[in-house]
């Protein structure tokens, strides 16, 4: 025996309770660890779906808009969709709205295909109609002219593209079209060139 073990509490060592009580300590720590990584692999995983989802509603309302489908009478169609390496089904519902030239569209998606039942993932809604513009014309505008604001001593020289002040104090065009103030290109001095 080494003198530091002469007396005989001197080497005790762990006890069997004290080693299952720190086994237990581990063990609810990890399962608390546990637990949280399998609700944040969850909340991800709801997260890619709902985005998922929203995607294919919008672009289902993108298609309606540009086929303007006819809908026969009936207010709803359906479809599937394999979307992210996955099956999804939707449905698409018109609905009349006060303009009657304007249609409110809902688009419900729903995870899995058309036989499986459930809540949808996503919704989300648009409008079609006359008196909404067609899409995809955005190129036809022209995006060079329109209101701009002005300077007092500008819209003076200007005559038809003068302006008035509203209530926000933000400057108005008249109905008349906006020409651009006069402006002059100066004329470079002339050039001397030093004689020897």
């Amino acid at each position: 025996m080494s003198r530091r073990c002469l007396r005989r509490n001197a080497c005790r060592g762990f006890t069997l309770i004290e080693v299952l009580v720190a086994l237990v300590i581990v063990a609810i720590g990890l399962a608390a660890l546990m637990i949280t990584v399998s609700s944040t692999a969850r909340t991800s995983g709801a997260l890619r779906d709902k985005t998922l989802a929203e995607w294919i509603a919008l672009n289902r309302i993108s298609e309606v808009r540009l086929n303007l489908p006819k809908t026969n009478g009936q207010n709803i169609d359906a479809g599937e969709i394999y979307f992210g390496n996955r099956t999804w089904h939707y449905d698409t519902r018109y609905f009349d709205t006060s303009v009657t030239t304007m249609k409110r569209v809902v688009v419900r998606v729903y995870s899995g295909d058309s036989k499986a039942k459930g809540h949808p993932v996503a919704e989300s809604t648009g409008f079609i109609g006359n008196a909404v513009a067609a899409a995809g014309n955005s190129n036809t505008a022209d995006w060079t002219t329109g209101s701009t604001q002005l300077s007092a001593a500008a819209s003076a020289t200007t005559g038809a593209g003068a302006t008035s002040t509203g209530a926000s104090g933000l400057l108005a065009p008249s109905s008349g079209t906006q020409t651009p103030p006069n402006t002059t290109t100066p004329t470079p001095a002339p050039v001397t060139t030093p004689t020897q």
